[in-house]
């Protein structure tokens, strides 16, 4: 009897070691004092998201005005936007609701692949953004010879094409750690660097593969951009027309600002990353995934006047058949 309750406590901490192995344990906002208001904040953020980025796609496939190269990318920042939003807040929230902080070992690789590759996606969509706006303003007479739908559908497939084998690969790198030690994740997901620290094998490749992610999604993309508007600033500085000098710095305005609101965030946390505080970090990383795809349908495309003349045709047209 007694012995076959020894094997049995003793099958059971194996099974529960094998259990402690096979899940990680997402460290999250707990620690910080005002974690269950910032989790209400994400979900309202997340409504808000939801509403103002479908509406926006919506908008645009309604009104055949908007069918053209530059609405193409603000659908494509939309859809970006909802996918980042959904693949973060509602984790954190079913954190919040029921206390669950663990997650398999398999759920933990697919978490780690969406939130990296639609984050790889927003800086992808903001150099979309710049290439438009950068054709637009500098050669305005070969802009819709240059910039077709079509060519402009392709860059989107071929971007997204080049994000996933690069993020799959990426992802499939942990795979080859060993997880001997602890398994408490030090973030708000199954972040990449958090996890491949904890391995107690080599981790030269996947430190390697995450210097070259933050090259080729963050820094690469934002040099880009600041090269496009060097050579915005130059056309607009030629132009004699304030009228069309006026037009164009109004949408450069709304785009400069979504990359300051975007790349800022970012760029602080993986500069600093070794003086930051782990809260300040996560909170910074989980306002910086949230925050963007909240605030893009207002800034960049709401706002234009091209927008507020659909939003009125269509309003119009639905107030008629009633």
């Amino acid at each position: 009897m007694v012995k076959s309750l020894v094997y049995t406590c003793r099958d059971l901490g194996s099974n529960l070691d094998w259990l402690m192995e096979e899940m990680f344990y997402i460290r999250g906002l707990k620690e910080m004092s005002f974690a269950n208001c910032f989790y209400i904040f994400l979900f309202i953020m997340y409504i808000f998201a939801l509403f103002s980025n479908i509406f926006v796609i919506i908008l645009i496939y309604l009104d055949q005005s908007l069918h053209n190269p530059k609405y193409l990318a603000v659908v494509h920042l939309a859809l970006v936007d909802l996918g980042t939003t959904t693949a973060v807040i509602p984790k954190l929230i079913e954190m919040f609701l029921f206390n669950s902080s663990f997650i398999s070992y398999e759920a933990c690789l697919a978490d780690m692949f969406f939130v990296h590759f639609f984050s790889a996606m927003q800086s992808v969509s903001l150099l979309i953004l710049a290439y438009d706006r950068f054709l637009a303003i500098c050669f305005p007479l070969q802009y819709h010879s240059i910039n077709t739908n079509s060519r402009m559908a392709g860059i989107i497939v071929s971007l997204w094409m080049f994000s996933t084998v690069i993020i799959s690969i990426t992802v499939l790198l942990i795979t080859r750690l060993n997880f001997c030690q602890s398994t408490v994740v030090n973030s708000y997901f199954c972040d990449f660097g958090p996890v491949y620290f904890l391995a107690c094998n080599d981790i030269y490749p996947n430190e390697t593969m995450g210097w070259f992610n933050t090259a080729v999604f963050l820094f690469f993309p934002l040099c880009l951009i600041l090269c496009s508007y060097i050579f915005i600033g130059v056309t607009l500085f030629k132009m004699t027309s304030t009228d069309g000098k006026q037009k164009a710095l109004k949408t450069c305005i709304s785009h400069i600002i979504l990359v300051v609101m975007f790349y800022v965030p970012v760029a602080i946390t993986y500069v600093l990353s070794q003086f930051l505080d782990s809260n300040i970090r996560i909170l910074n990383n989980s306002l910086s995934a949230t925050i963007p795809s909240t605030m893009n349908p207002i800034i960049y495309t709401l706002k234009t006047d091209e927008m507020r003349t659909a939003m009125k045709k269509v309003l119009k047209i639905k107030f008629l058949a009633q």
